[in-house]
């Protein structure tokens, strides 16, 4: 009987082991917790690819928009194209003096995270304008791609590349497979992410909209060439993001996700007024152990206009701590 007992429990066990490993084949999101986030993206990627219901959308209009700082990957404490920004001003300030009376330059090389904080993005734009241009497109390329093959974040100690989110990066491919194409919309220079955004997110680099300085086509010993010039072309932020979503993709996402106040108005292009199914998201950074824990006073990724607004248009705000299994791959 003992022995019949134990048969019969290892069969059990065996039984529902096989019924768990099924399910989670099956479940797209498998780093998510179950509740209302993790249900309201699959409830809505199901009813706009389901063709029996009255919310279907052609793939061709699929387009599903992400930023990319604080909603793919970490952007704490400073993000971190300021971090390679950095290292560049102190590579290139023996070749300016100046610098060393002149914010946001005098900050970095002083080692003052407060001051540079506080900068914001402005002083990112700066910081871009003085180490970013002088040099060809192919040539600032190979800088990124050089950088980010050894650097690492100062207190996380990883890669910046192993601090992306895996649940969005689920998220991502489960859009994908259901004929969605992503696009990342961000802040951040568009040349700063091309080099890398379809290795580590499956992104291609013609469906990055971002910032960008302005470029000059040249000719050099007979090569055809783009030099970078130290002027703002154009800023893909705040009330900028619908405007490059115009410009770069010339239709209206139906999905779109965030987690800042700069990311606002393209939630709100996505969503208000819109006659059919939208969704939006917003990443909420609520966990102090595992990541970061901030919002409405942050002065990098300040969440507040937006916390407050998703609740009368029905945006869905996804708690870091409690929804997310894991938070890196």
């Amino acid at each position: 009987m003992y022995k019949l007992n134990k048969l019969f429990l290892a069969l059990l066990f065996l039984f529902y082991s096989c019924i768990n490993c099924a399910w989670a084949k099956n479940d797209p999101l498998l780093s998510w917790n179950e509740g209302s986030s993790k249900s309201a993206i699959i409830a809505f990627v199901q009813a706009v690819t389901d063709k029996s219901t009255p919310d279907y959308v052609r793939p061709g209009e699929r387009i599903a928009v992400f930023d990319n700082d604080g909603t793919l990957w970490s952007e704490q404490p400073v993000y971190f194209q300021l971090y390679f920004a950095m290292d560049r001003v102190k590579e290139l300030a023996a070749d300016h003096p100046e610098w060393k009376h002149q914010q946001p330059f005098q900050a970095v090389l002083e080692g003052d995270m407060e001051t540079l904080a506080a900068s914001g993005k402005e002083g990112l734009i700066q910081l871009i304008m003085g180490t970013h241009a002088g040099m060809t497109s192919d040539g600032f390329t190979d800088i990124v791609k050089k950088w980010l093959q050894t650097a690492k974040h100062p207190t996380l100690k990883k890669p910046y590349t192993e601090l992306v989110f895996k649940p969005m990066l689920e998220l991502l491919d489960y859009l994908r497979k259901n004929d969605f194409k992503n696009y990342i919309v961000s802040g951040g220079g568009i040349e700063f992410m091309r080099p890398w955004s379809e290795e580590i997110y499956g992104i291609p680099p013609e469906q990055v909209v971002g910032s960008s300085i302005v470029t000059i086509f040249e000719l050099h010993d007979g090569k055809p060439v783009l030099v970078r010039e130290p002027k703002v072309n154009f800023i893909d932020d705040k009330a900028g993001k619908p405007v490059g979503i115009n410009q770069h993709i010339g239709r209206r996402p139906i999905f779109a996700f965030g987690n800042s106040d700069g990311d606002l108005q393209m939630l709100q292009y996505t969503t208000l007024g819109a006659t059919a199914k939208r969704f939006a998201g917003i990443v909420h950074h609520t966990d102090e152990i595992r990541e970061f824990s901030y919002d409405r006073d942050s002065h990098i990724g300040r969440l507040d206009k937006a916390l407050s607004e998703a609740d009368s248009s029905g945006w869905t705000v996804v708690d870091m701590k409690k929804e997310w299994k894991v938070i890196y791959p």
